[in-house]
């Protein structure tokens, strides 16, 4: 029913999938997996933004409103150790105001770089961004009452990071539409950093962690 509300809702068109029901690798269990395939089509492909930060010096803007869920968040699995809670709500309604603007702002060229935030929250879509480009970042973690590492790591639904050379025009636009947009950093070094923060991580660092798990993994094997 969820996936058929979100298709219908979203005009999304499924043209394939599967679930794979018994899994496991080395002996262990791995949860059933479901794989959808969809299809859009893009008018104009030289005016799509694609995840990868291309140039020093432009603002990050964060759309969709974030309040720090982490239940059942990557955040939670891999550094906490638990698997708990319920996931993230959605709001299809809120999916489709939000999806429609970043769709119009790309189109009007407003904006230069979009990265949908899905695992790892925020902070994660940052740092693929990051290590696409080759630039880095340095992040504010707004004053909002929600915990640091929830705002940096939660996975509320609907939201996107954008990269922009005309914030004001960016930020009036989301303002006059009704979505939840903020100034969340700039781009520029080779590393991601928080603003106030004493440390930097370096881009290398971040690839090697993002690249360096399959070969390591396959070794195991």
């Amino acid at each position: 029913d969820g996936m058929r509300d979100a298709c219908e809702t979203l005009s999304f068109p499924v043209v394939s999938g599967n679930v794979s029901l018994y899994n496991e690798t080395r002996g262990t269990a791995v949860l059933p997996t479901p794989a959808i395939g969809g299809v859009g089509l893009i008018d104009d492909y030289t005016t799509a933004a694609a995840p990868i930060f291309a140039a020093e010096g432009e603002t990050i803007v964060l759309i969709g409103g974030t309040d720090g869920h982490l239940g059942q968040s990557l955040y939670l699995r891999e550094i906490i150790g638990q698997e708990i809670g319920t996931p993230p709500p959605v709001d299809l309604e809120a999916e489709k105001k939000n999806g429609d603007f970043v769709r119009q702002q790309i189109a009007g060229g407003t904006v230069v770089a979009c990265n949908d935030v899905s695992d790892g929250g925020v902070l994660v879509a940052i740092a693929e961004m990051a290590i696409k480009g080759g630039i880095g970042a340095t992040v504010q973690v707004p004053d909002s009452g929600t915990p640091a590492h929830a705002w940096l790591f939660g996975e509320d639904q609907g939201r996107y990071v954008l990269t922009t050379d005309d914030a004001d025009a960016l930020l009036a636009a989301a303002d006059v539409a009704g979505v939840p947009a903020m100034q969340i950093g700039i781009t520029g070094g080779k590393g991601l950093s928080l603003l106030g923060g004493t440390k930097e991580t370096a881009l290398a660092a971040l690839r090697a962690a993002n690249e360096g798990w399959l070969p390591g993994y396959m070794g195991d094997v």
